[in-house]
């Protein structure tokens, strides 16, 4: 309205649908004139009061969902009115004092904005009203959902809550609030809250914002995943467990999830004072690879990656490792065992203070290079993926080379001093006779006393600790058998002979050695003999006598005495002596007188008699290399003669034996066969006079007629007698110079076990203790042990294996370095029996070997050499010895190397002349009838 008062316009907003009254005065005789026309005379209202004043602020102090609260200062005088801007009354109240008024308009809309007036209000008159606005909070959104986590940031996703305009607010715990962007649409909200600490719970207040004005906020908590663990140590594993140990994850409140391969889970809580957790997984079956992968924890969550790892158990040990009695020797042992049923890869032997690596198939293995007599402990681990058990322990003691100990025997005692003193316990048995002895020995003397003279007794040595007793050595002695009491002697033979007697002895003998002026000791063979004959002497003679028992390798000592042969003979033989000369004298003179050209012709028989003797004199070493030169010359011409005087030697003696028809299959050639006089006779079986033959002959050595057995390979059924002639003729020593095959053919049937398997032969039960392979030769060890008596005796096989089927061996060097092995041996074994030596025929190579060996005892004896001498004597004994020409030369360029040992000769061609051996085909149906070579 616009009102016109004395020239001026006046204006002023009043409110709608209200009567108002103007007033227009007139002040100091000034006229006031109405903008009403002239025409119009004004009305003249009556005078009312002015409108009460609008409020000065009206402040929002709280909003929610459905309310909002307001407050303004009032006036006692008033009365004010709120209304919304539509016009619909919400409040009416009157002032009772002055003061602030705080009024909450409720049952609103969650998120809207609200246009309200506030009236003031005096009786008829009311303000024109002030104008403002208030917003209601929005609602709170229903849920959050964590959706994704890791080690730095938690990703967030809620709906969107209804109503335009709306925003969000995310209020960390420590206050830091983030505003969060909305895109159109209805799709969920996410949003990523990063970057963040690892192994942290964070709490959040999720606010719905409408023009500024916030929800009271969602609450809700986020966790982000721990870091992972770093690597994880294996520390320890048995059979049923595995430790593990690792360093902890940063972060309070950590905890660990392992998972093992067959889907278990175990929490594993740390403890606060290390900076590592050592945890023990079980129980667990033994020799199993268990995979494993290890989660960090955090408030139920694992973090992002798990350790993954495999780890295994130890191996069930092995139930029992025992050493094998039969295998338990001075330098070895054999351990065995049985394998487990799984979860073994090998094993690992730790002995004397080494380990050695079995593979997992083998349930048995063999330590050598030990020394003898000695404890040794050991420990046998099963190993499974490079993991030991904890090992099964025992010990065991190496058994003491018996006949290496110097035995000291009498007639009534058997004394030894041991070098170990792990001995417990001793005795020596004859069968019917037993004596002990217990540790501990005197000055480590081991001795047994009161023993019967002449007896065998077996001395055994013990070792007994908790409760095994364990046998140490063997050793048969024979006691010095009792001395022959009363010797006497009586005429024989019209002297030509004696017998002998003697009273009998407490004890035991097998043979009487008689030695007599003039004569080679003879043994008189019989158990308790009392008498012996003695020929070969002449009458009316004195010869000095001495006797001694033998029994087995012992010898009592000799009793001496004379005896005198019957001198009767020799008066009546010497009267017709003188007349015999006297009439030869005279026939002589008779015939010289007739034709005396007779006693002028050359003495060709002598002369060749002395040349024959000649050839076989023995060659001083000096002169041997002119000798040897000499026979050399013309394509070794003189060899080849003086060979081929050998050719009928000793053919004509008989061999009845070996042509018998039930033993011509024990010959593996027809004709080489064993002269009946010098053959190795074995006992007889079952009344069987046929099981006494073997093809084997004795032969001479360096003064000792009986010093080797020269005999053939064995064939598939001589075996067992072969080992009969070893057991009864007490040797202790076999020389073998051929290969059981040559050029596809067998020259000798294998007679000893194929490993260290104890074979049987006949009653005998053949173990091999030990093998050692050269370039040139093979050195074995046997026990041999009589199932009948329990005895066991010690055989050496010297096996020289570089001799060809054809021919000779390429140098003389190893086959000498051989034949020193031997010769050692047999000087060791001096009171043993014979030395068997053999090939395929027993002659060829077994000549050859022989003879060498006699020559070189003969060449440092004598410092000369008689080969043609030796070989014929050999050729006596056996037919064929040194069988080829070639040999013979060999067996001259052996000696020629000895005697030049710097100097290698160079070797000429060397003539074969091979004597014929004509193959047994009965006996070796397999093979054809070729000649084969010695």
């Amino acid at each position: 309205m616009f009102v016109l008062c004395l020239g001026m316009v006046w204006s002023s907003p009043l409110a709608m649908g209200l009567s108002h009254v103007i007033m227009c005065l007139c002040v100091a005789g000034v006229w006031c004139q109405s903008s009403l026309p002239p025409t119009v005379k004004p009305t003249i209202p009556p005078i009312t009061n002015a409108p009460p004043a609008n409020v000065d602020n009206v402040e929002v102090i709280r909003q929610n969902e459905t309310s909002v609260t307001l407050q303004w200062i009032m006036k006692t005088k008033y009365t004010y009115e709120l209304k919304f801007q539509n016009g619909t009354s919400l409040i009416n109240i009157t002032a009772k004092t002055d003061g602030l008024e705080t009024q909450t308009v409720s049952s609103l809309t969650a998120g809207t904005e609200y246009n309200f007036t506030l009236f003031t209000v005096e009786g008829d008159y009311r303000s024109s009203g002030f104008n403002f606005t208030a917003d209601t909070a929005p609602v709170n959104v229903d849920h959050v959902n964590v959706t994704a986590q890791d080690e730095t940031n938690v990703t967030l996703q809620w709906n969107k809550v209804n109503g335009n305009g709306i925003t969000y607010e995310l209020r960390f715990s420590n206050g830091t609030n983030t505003t969060i962007p909305v895109s159109d649409g209805d799709e969920p909200v996410t949003y990523t809250v990063s970057p963040l600490n690892a192994g942290t719970k964070y709490n959040f207040f999720l606010f719905t914002v409408f023009k500024a004005v916030p929800s009271r906020g969602y609450n809700f908590s986020a966790i982000t995943r721990p870091l992972s663990v770093g690597g994880v140590n294996v520390t320890g594993q048995n059979e049923t467990s595995i430790t593990l140990q690792w360093s902890k994850v940063s972060g309070t409140g950590i905890t660990y999830e392992l998972l093992n391969t067959p889907g278990t889970n175990t929490i594993v809580l740390a403890s606060d004072e290390s900076g590592t957790v050592t945890h023990i997984v079980s129980p667990l079956t033994a020799g199993i690879k268990y995979d494993f992968t290890l989660f960090s924890v955090f408030e139920d969550v694992r973090s992002t990656v798990g350790s993954q790892f495999s780890a295994v158990t130890a191996p069930l040990n092995v139930d029992a490792v025992t050493v094998a009695e039969k295998h338990r020797y001075e330098t070895s042992v054999t351990l065995e065992w049985k394998k487990p049923m799984n979860g073994v890869s090998s094993y690992v032997l730790h002995f004397d203070k080494e380990n050695k690596d079995i593979d997992n198939l083998e349930e048995t293995v063999t330590v050598s290079a030990l020394d003898p007599g000695k404890i040794y402990a050991f420990t046998l681990f099963t190993v499974f993926e490079g993991i030991k058990s904890s090992g099964e322990s025992d010990f065991t003691v190496t058994k003491i080379y018996c006949p290496a100990l110097q035995w000291e025997v009498t007639s009534s005692s058997i004394q030894t001093v041991l070098q170990s003193e792990i001995v417990s316990y001793g005795e020596a048995n004859n069968g019917s006779q037993t004596g002990g002895q217990v540790f501990p020995f005197t000055n480590r003397t081991l001795s047994f006393t009161q023993l019967y003279p002449g007896a065998n007794y077996t001395v055994t040595l013990w070792f007994e600790k908790d409760s095994k007793k364990l046998l140490m050595c063997e050793q048969n002695e024979t006691v010095v058998p009792p001395d022959l009491i009363r010797p006497r002697c009586d005429y024989l033979s019209s002297g030509y002979a004696f017998s002998l007697a003697w009273d009998m002895p407490a004890g035991i003998w097998t043979s009487v050695e008689v030695n007599v002026t003039g004569k080679s000791p003879q043994r008189v063979e019989g158990d308790w003999l009392m008498k012996a004959d003695i020929d070969g002497v002449q009458p009316a003679q004195t010869y000095q006598v001495s006797l001694a028992s033998i029994s087995g390798r012992r010898m009592s000592t000799a009793v001496s005495f004379s005896c005198n042969t019957d001198p009767r003979g020799v008066i009546a033989g010497s009267v017709m002596a003188v007349l015999l000369l006297c009439l030869l004298v005279c026939l002589a003179f008779f015939i010289w007188r007739r034709k005396p050209e007779i006693f002028s012709r050359p003495k060709s028989l002598f002369v060749e008699s002395k040349l024959t003797s000649n050839k076989f004199k023995a060659i001083p070493a000096g002169k041997f290399s002119d000798h040897y030169h000499t026979m050399s010359a013309d394509t070794n011409r003189g060899f080849s003669e003086e060979y081929e005087d050998f050719i009928p030697v000793g053919t004509e003696q008989t061999r009845k034996a070996a042509l018998l028809e039930e033993n011509k299959n024990k010959n593996r050639f027809t004709n080489v066969l064993p002269y009946d006089w010098c053959r190795v006779k074995l006992t007889i079986l079952n009344h069987n006079m046929s099981s006494d033959y073997i093809n084997a002959n004795y032969m001479p050595g360096y003064g000792n007629s009986r010093q080797y057995i020269a005999a053939q390979g064995p064939l598939p059924p001589t075996v067992n007698d072969f080992w009969r002639m070893i057991w009864e003729q007490r040797v202790k020593g076999v020389v073998m110079v051929t290969n059981c095959t040559e050029g596809g053919r067998t020259k000798c049937e294998q007679y000893w076990p194929l490993d260290y398997t104890p074979c049987l032969y006949g009653h005998l039960l053949v173990t091999v203790r030990s093998e050692k392979r050269e370039t040139n030769w093979t050195l074995r060890e046997f026990v041999v042990k009589s199932r009948d008596t329990s005895e066991e005796r010690p055989v050496k096989h010297f096996h020289f294996t570089a001799w060809p089927d054809h021919g000779v061996p390429e140098g003389t060097e190893a086959l000498i370095q051989f034949r020193g092995l031997v010769r050692q041996h047999i000087v060791s074994q001096e009171n043993s029996g014979p030395t068997v030596v053999h090939c395929s025929a027993g002659v060829g190579r077994t000549g050859t070997i022989i003879a060498l060996d006699v020559m070189l005892q003969q060449l440092e004896r004598e410092k000369a050499v008689g080969i043609a001498a030796f070989v014929h004597k050999m050729r006596l004994s056996r037919p064929l010895m040194v069988q080829t020409e070639s040999q013979y030369i060999f067996l001259h360029q052996c000696i020629m190397d000895s005697l030049e040992p710097k100097e290698k000769m160079i070797q000429e061609a060397l003539y074969e002349n091979s004597d014929l051996i004509y193959v047994n085909a009965t006996a070796l149906k397999e093979f054809q009838a070729v000649s084969p070579k010695a």
